[in-house]
């Protein structure tokens, strides 16, 4: 979900595809201002594997799941970076399909027992997936780490723009925290690339993310200036502090002030 526009007129379009030893993208049909090119639906294999894992298989599009069942083949798992429906809609439908379950962290987004959270390591065959617990955007956001570190990050980094924390559920200190454990594992070198949730896959994980946190730095200070020049409402700073993003946006922004007020209020 994105708080910024996509990106200039003469960004190239993203259309998925397949990135390091194990995962294709197969875009999902439903872009748009908050969902950038569509939803990425992200399938996942061992080398030498003939079953798979999806993830985030998107919005109850049948032609997309066609496509995803198509490219997929056996399903072992079905996984949830997070619930939002642009993510998530078609995640039983698919599982039901593959006869298979669906795991997340939100029990009310699984279809059978398995649960998911950080710390766990989903295997399939040849091939090990790690969990990163990464609230913030949602409170029940994952990222996933591949051998070929790779990171699968959902909503909690974008292809393109930066993401809104979705207040109340999204807190900002809980995202903060997050992109502060993903750039950790990006300076230890254990992800380089990053495969988002919509937009198209970034190459230098350590600079997007070093690039995310200052973002967010100087959201905030711009957010305490107008703080302090007597703004109070979401809507009122968004007004000022947004005042270079479409207006269509703004309702995904003031999500976004919501939590930066919180964090302030906080002692952040």
């Amino acid at each position: 979900m994105s708080e910024l526009p996509a990106g200039r007129a003469d960004t190239p379009a993203w259309h998925g595809g397949s990135f390091g030893a194990f995962a294709t993208c197969v875009l999902a049909p439903n872009a748009g201002p908050m969902t950038l090119d569509g939803t990425n639906t992200w399938i996942l294999r061992g080398s030498s594997s003939g079953r798979s894992v999806v993830v985030d298989p998107g919005p109850l599009h049948a032609g997309h799941l066609a496509a995803v069942g198509a490219r997929a083949g056996d399903i072992a798992a079905v996984l949830l970076t997070h619930g939002h429906a642009d993510h998530a809609e078609a995640a039983r439908a698919l599982a039901e399909q593959a006869g298979c379950g669906v795991r997340a962290l939100d029990p009310a987004h699984r279809l059978g027992s398995e649960g998911l959270g950080g710390g766990d390591v989903v295997a399939i065959d040849d091939l090990d997936v790690r969990v990163v617990a990464t609230p913030g955007h949602t409170s029940d956001s994952l990222s996933f780490v591949l051998p070929d570190r790779c990171v699968l990050t959902g909503d909690t980094v974008l292809g393109r723009g930066t993401t809104v924390v979705a207040h109340p559920d999204g807190r900002l200190g809980a995202y903060l925290d997050s992109l502060e454990r993903l750039r950790d594992l990006a300076e230890r070198g254990e992800v380089t690339r990053v495969l988002p949730g919509h937009g198209p896959v970034l190459e230098d994980a350590a600079g997007v993310l070093g690039e995310y946190l200052a973002h967010r730095g100087r959201r905030l200070d711009q957010v305490r200036e107008a703080v302090g020049s007597g703004l109070t409402t979401p809507r009122s700073v968004v007004e000022r502090v947004y005042a270079d993003v479409d207006p269509a946006l703004w309702p995904a922004a003031e999500l976004s002030v919501a939590a930066q007020l919180e964090y302030l209020r906080s002692g952040g």
